[in-house]
This record gives C-alpha cells, sequence and structure tokens, in this order.
C-alpha cells in the first residue's frame, strides 16, 4: 500500500447495488482506500409491466422522456428491446438526463441528452426545463422515487406518465456491514440515494438492533452523501452527516472523502 496516497489504508463501505458500484469502488482503491462492499439495495424488474409497455408503443406520442438513473435507463431499453421496439422510436422525443451518469448511460444505447439539469436533483429539472405546458412526459421511475419531479411538471401543465420501470429491493450486504461495524473495522460509509440510506437502517433493524441503535453504530463512522435529498434522508433518520459531495455524482463522493480524511486522518 502506497501510504501516500490520500485514502490510504481508509476502510470505506459502498452501499450502492453491487452492479453500480464497480467504477466508485475503482476509484476508491486507486486512491488507497479499501472498500467494503456492502450492497444496500438491489434492482428487480417490475412485478407488472403492462403500463410500461403501453408507453413504449406510445413513445412518438410523447414530448419528452425524462430518466433520472443508471437504472431507469437500463429498464427501458432492456424492456424496448424484449418487445422488439426500435431506438428510432425515441427519434422525435427531447431526452432529459439527471446527471451526467444517466447522461453516459444514454449514449450507451446511441441517444443524447439534449437536458441535464446544472445540479441534479428533480428540483433543478423544473427549475430550468422552461415551459412544458400542455407537453406529454414520460419517466421511467424507481418504485419508490421520490415525486417531487412528477408533482413538479404537473403544477406546471404538463401531462406526465410517471411508470415504475424497476423495484428496489433489499441488498446482500448489510449482514457484512453490521459485522465490521461492530468491530470498528469501518471508517467511512458512503449513501449514494435515500433508499441506501433507509435499506442500510432497515437491514440492520432485521440484523437485531433497535433503529436508533442503528443509527448509533452508523455514526461511529463518517457517513457521506452524494447530495442534499440523501444527506436530509440520513439525517431525518438520526445520523450524522461527516461530508457532503459538490457534485452529485460517484466522483463527487470520492472528493468529499478525500476532503474529509484530509482534515481527519
Amino acid at each position: 500500500m502506497n501510504a501516500t496516497l490520500p485514502l490510504a489504508g481508509c476502510r470505506i463501505a459502498v452501499t450502492r447495488p453491487a452492479a453500480q458500484s464497480h467504477e466508485l469502488i475503482a476509484q476508491l482503491r486507486a486512491l488507497g482506500a479499501a472498500p467494503l462492499v456492502c450492497p444496500a439495495i438491489a434492482i428487480a424488474p417490475p412485478d407488472d409491466y403492462r403500463s410500461l409497455d403501453t408507453a413504449i408503443a406510445q413513445l412518438p406520442s410523447y414530448t419528452w422522456l425524462i430518466v433520472t438513473s443508471v437504472n431507469g435507463v437500463a429498464a427501458l431499453f432492456e424492456r424496448m428491446a424484449a418487445l422488439g421496439a426500435p431506438l428510432t422510436a425515441l427519434g422525435g422525443l427531447r431526452i432529459g438526463a439527471i446527471g451526467p451518469a444517466t447522461a453516459r448511460a444514454l449514449e450507451h444505447h446511441g441517444i443524447r441528452a439534449d437536458f441535464m439539469p446544472s445540479e441534479y436533483v428533480a428540483e433543478s429539472i423544473l427549475a430550468e426545463i422552461g415551459d412544458v405546458a400542455g407537453q406529454r412526459m414520460l419517466l421511467p421511475r424507481a418504485d419508490i422515487a421520490r415525486p417531487a419531479l412528477a408533482i413538479g411538471l404537473r403544477a406546471k401543465g404538463a401531462e406526465v406518465d410517471e411508470i415504475a420501470v424497476y423495484r428496489t429491493i433489499p441488498g446482500a450486504g448489510i449482514a457484512a456491514l453490521a459485522e465490521h461495524l461492530r468491530a470498528g473495522t469501518v471508517d467511512a460509509i458512503t449513501f449514494t440515494s435515500s433508499s441506501t440510506v433507509r435499506y442500510t437502517l432497515d437491514g440492520l433493524v432485521r440484523s437485531g438492533l433497535a433503529r436508533p441503535a442503528a443509527a448509533t453504530l452508523l455514526n461511529q463512522a463518517a457517513i457521506v452523501c452524494i447530495g442534499p435529498i440523501t444527506a436530509e434522508t440520513a439525517r431525518t433518520e438520526g445520523l450524522h452527516i461527516a461530508a457532503e459531495a459538490q457534485e452529485f455524482t460517484g466522483a463527487g463522493v470520492v472528493d468529499a472523502l478525500v476532503a474529509w480524511f484530509a482534515h481527519h486522518k
């Protein structure tokens, strides 16, 4: 181990889904950290595809497609492929992506986002998207996504089809995280969505802890959140935020960790 690296020896728990954590883990390792892979959530298909199938059949009738996660992109395009729906069906739509990771996921399918807000949260989409009155908008999202975007777009006069295209379920990593926490071998915990916060606490409760005790155990480590929405969820649950990413991305989380450990190693 190179002791001169900024995160040398830091044991950092990654709670995002395993399939989405590779880039974050690689960045942490490159900076000398010892990542602890502890996925709090996993992604599963929807229970019922009927609403999504109807929307795919009607894609040309929409003005906008707005995707707010990499998982939403994957779920939409996987279902389009399963139905034999061509990508050209999206040709007449304006495409919105909540942030750069989602935009890159679209680009992987040859689709370029027309719009991305300056801050990667629903509130910035609403503030910056402009006049959408009378426009029909498709929002493929998680089953537990915040309703703020759909509510806000409807308030601006848009017709919004908000469709759950994937489910968020408990991940397999919380038992390992609980062991690390009890052993005192976690220096920092990263939360990259409100669901990772809630499902981490839910998992610790299932392991036998009362919820306040679970929060106390988590607070022994430095808690780093991807942005203000995740941080607010964590605070509501009684967690103490050590650092919050300035850019609401995985890279922003890494930058926040580096800055925090520079002052607290």
